[in-house]
């Protein structure tokens, strides 16, 4: 097998990424157009950036990692990992935990006090393979779907 390359997307993967974000959604993805208007805007965010794992200049993994500034905690930015993909057909092969080691290496290059992600709570083969990568299972992640509007009454 070639060597994994993990590198910082450019708008010729994206084709790629689509297809694979395509296998974990059911086919509903962004447009091709939609997707090379947001990884322009990436550009507006230096520290959030969109990553592809190739193997012999195919793309067969993805994720996205944010850091974030944070006044809290001293000051020390954390990190947040994201719509993590590895291809189907490659999966097992060591390439998810190439990603996250980069995603790590990153994150402690810019000083993170965290590196974070979450999970689907169905996700019990992912969540093996985080827990064997050493995250830690950490707090309650919490979302609210649209529309945003959790209790409109605040009262003092």
């Amino acid at each position: 097998m070639s060597a994994l390359n993990v590198r910082r997307a450019a708008k010729s993967d994206l084709p790629a990424i689509l297809g694979l974000y395509a296998e974990l959604n059911a086919g509903r993805v962004a447009s091709l157009a939609r997707a090379e208007a947001l990884l322009d805007r990436f550009s507006a965010y230096p520290d959030y950036g969109l990553y592809v794992a190739e193997i012999g200049g195919e793309v067969v993994g993805t994720f996205t990692l944010v850091v974030l500034d944070n006044i809290a905690h001293w000051g020390t930015p954390s990190a947040l990992v994201e719509s993590v993909v590895v291809s189907a057909l490659h999966r097992g092969g060591g390439i998810g935990r190439g990603m996250m080691h980069e995603a790590a290496r990153l994150a402690g290059e810019r000083g993170c006090y965290k590196l974070a992600l979450s999970s689907n709570v169905d996700a019990k083969p992912a969540h093996a393979f985080y827990e064997g990568l050493g995250f830690e299972r950490y707090g309650y992640s919490f979302r609210l779907d649209p529309p945003f509007a959790p209790d409109a009454e605040v009262q003092p």
